[in-house]
């Protein structure tokens, strides 16, 4: 059966047909504000896009040119306040919401200066620390090796030349001289068991009655950890003026026989670390003994014949 359609249907039904004629321009509408505070009248704009087909309305799912604004709508719906009701933000041109960029103030040159300077902190501390622990291992091992002190021993001296008399001295004034061409032996220990010694002495010297009649120098020499050495040191004395010492001396033209004390000192110098952790001895060292010429044998040193300091 055929109905009529009326005037109303087909008014209604229009503007679903699709048509050609163009889009008419989106105008705005005003509208108070209801989050102002001071009381005044702001207003607020708001794109309302006109459309001209329910299709087109956000209601419809669409997709392409119109899917901006309707993802725009929904976005929008997103933003309320805790009431309930939509927040008032303003749109972009394209219409989309704008939100307020939290600006960071300062720079950052604040917190790379308090860095740098907690990294600076850090390094000091462990420098320090270091420098402690090392002091610490030094002190240690300086006092580990404080015992190993090098053991001399004067083992012999041989007297191959012999002779005093009259004569005088370079100003021309007569006195008794003497003469004293002798060789010394020395023996030395160095009980270190992790480092060697450097081993020095001081002048070595023949005297009577406070002269020195004869004097020697042992040279510098390297001695490893744990070992005996043998030393010679040539002392040497020519016509050396007595002046008043000489009134007790006997003189003989055959055999002198002349009392002398030898006395000297052996420096000894170990290096543990380096130069940076040493250790020093030093011993003292004196033997009385008759110089005499007829003999020709070395003189025998005992044990309690000499005093070691």
């Amino acid at each position: 059966m055929m109905h009529n359609k009326s005037d109303s249907d087909v008014t209604s039904l229009a503007p679903s047909s699709p048509s050609r004629s163009p889009k008419r321009p989106a105008y705005y509408v005003q509208s108070p504000s209801r989050d102002s505070h001071d009381g005044d009248k702001s207003s607020s704009m708001h794109a309302t896009p006109v459309y001209n087909s329910p299709m087109e309305s956000p209601s419809h799912p669409s997709y392409g040119r119109h899917s901006r604004a309707s993802s725009a709508s929904r976005f929008s719906g997103a933003f309320r306040s805790s009431s309930g009701r939509k927040a008032n933000r303003k749109r972009n041109d394209k219409g989309w919401p704008e939100c307020n960029v939290i600006q960071e103030e300062g720079a950052y040159d604040d917190l790379d200066d308090d860095k740098g300077l907690s990294r600076r902190c850090q390094i000091i501390l462990a420098f320090i620390s270091f420098v402690l622990l090392f002091t610490v291992f030094c002190l240690i091992i300086w006092g580990a090796s404080r015992p190993y002190k090098a053991d001399v021993i004067v083992k012999s001296i041989a007297v191959d030349d012999l002779y005093a008399g009259e004569g005088s001295d370079s100003t021309g004034v007569p006195t008794k001289m003497i003469t004293v061409n002798c060789s010394l032996k020395i023996n030395v220990y160095n009980p270190a068991p992790t480092f060697g010694i450097h081993v020095t002495s001081s002048s070595i010297n023949l005297i009577y009655s406070q002269i020195a009649v004869a004097s020697g120098q042992l040279k510098k020499y390297y001695q490893p950890r744990k070992s005996h050495r043998t030393i010679s040191v040539i002392l040497q004395g020519e016509k050396v003026p007595l002046y008043g010492a000489g009134a007790g001396l006997i003189l003989s033209s055959t055999s002198p026989r002349v009392p002398l004390t030898l006395d000297f000192e052996i420096r000894s110098r170990g290096y543990v670390v380096g130069k940076l952790v040493r250790v020093t001895h030093r011993r003292r060292i004196s033997c009385r003994f008759t110089a005499d010429s007829s003999k020709t044998k070395p003189v025998i040193f005992a044990k309690n014949a000499c005093t070691y300091s």
